[in-house]
Order: structure tokens, then sequence, then C-alpha cells
């Protein structure tokens, strides 16, 4: 048995910028991976969010009624829970739905702005919340990660003073672009 820190990292409504600037930590990740077991992740192949996770990262903002049941059996299963990235902490880039109503979005997308076939999607398109919020709308975040998308020093700095017992201090290193 691994006495390693258990991290996982998920996706919900948003780019993917954030993983990459995750993955962008480079040679450092070799050594995160000699103190944490990544247990779920888009990186593993792993289809059901373990139980007992130390951290996850969480990427995005909650667009779906998927996306709300994913986050609240994830936190339930987290200990320390981040809301990673701007679409996370404030909803970003998939808000901009918000304004413009489930119909109506679905509408320009699928109808008014697709030359071949126009319908808008039935059962593979999960179905959407009214808004897209930020995932401290719906559960307990522990550490607000900003940016579009956080930089590798920052994610990695955040990551090694968790795995190490220190509480980070995010607003120095945002502050100064990290």
């Amino acid at each position: 048995m691994s006495n390693k820190l258990k991290l996982a990292t998920i996706w919900l409504d948003g780019c993917s910028g954030c993983h990459m600037s995750f993955l962008d930590i480079d040679e450092r990740l070799l050594a995160l991976a000699e103190k944490v077991d990544v247990v779920f992740s888009p990186l593993v192949d792993c289809k059901e969010f373990p139980e007992d996770v130390d951290i996850t990262l969480v990427e995005g903002a909650l667009g779906t009624e998927e996306d709300l049941h994913k986050i609240k059996k994830i936190r339930a299963r987290t200990k320390i829970l981040i809301a990673f990235g701007d679409c996370a902490v404030t909803a970003n880039i998939p808000s901009m739905r918000n304004p413009f109503g489930v119909e109506e979005t679905l509408k320009t997308v699928y109808l008014d702005k697709e030359a071949i076939n126009q319908q808008i999607p039935g059962e593979p398109l999960p179905p959407l919340l009214p808004r897209a919020l930020p995932l401290h709308n719906y559960v307990k975040v522990d550490l607000f990660l900003p940016g579009c998308p956080p930089s590798a020093q920052t994610i990695f700095t955040v990551l090694n003073d968790l795995i190490e017992g220190r509480t980070p201090d995010i607003s120095a290193l945002t502050r100064f672009g990290a």
C-alpha cells in the first residue's frame, strides 16, 4: 500500500487550458509523481472517481446536470477541493451563455450557426443547467486557484505546498504572476 497522497484532476465545463498549464510543469511532474498517486484525471485511464482523495483540482464551471452530479460526488470523496482556473472560480467563459438562457443558446449554436444537419442534439448532450456557475455555488471549495489558466509555476507551488503540509499563499503567487 502506497503512503503517497492521492491527487485527482477533473475537467468540467471549460477549455482544458488549466490542464495544459498543469502539464507545463514539465520535469517537475516527476518530482510530484514521487509524492502523489494520480488516481483520477483526463490523463489517466480511470472511469470512476475514487474514494478518499487527498487533493482534487477541478477545472471548469458547472454547466450541465452531469457536472453537478460529478461535483457533488467529488466533494464527498475529496479532502481538499481546489477551484482550478477562472472558469471554476468565476464561471468565466462558460457563463457567457447565461444572459441568453438555455433555449436561445442551443438554438443559436445548433440551428442558426450550423450549415449541415441543423438540429439540437438530444441524448448525447447532457441537459444544461439554467446558468453556468462557479463551483462554490454548489459545493464547499477549500482553495481558489485563479488564472486563465493559472501558471505552471503557481500550480506546482500550490501542489507542492499542500503535499508538504504547508498552507499555500495564493495571493502572493497570483499577484506577481508566478
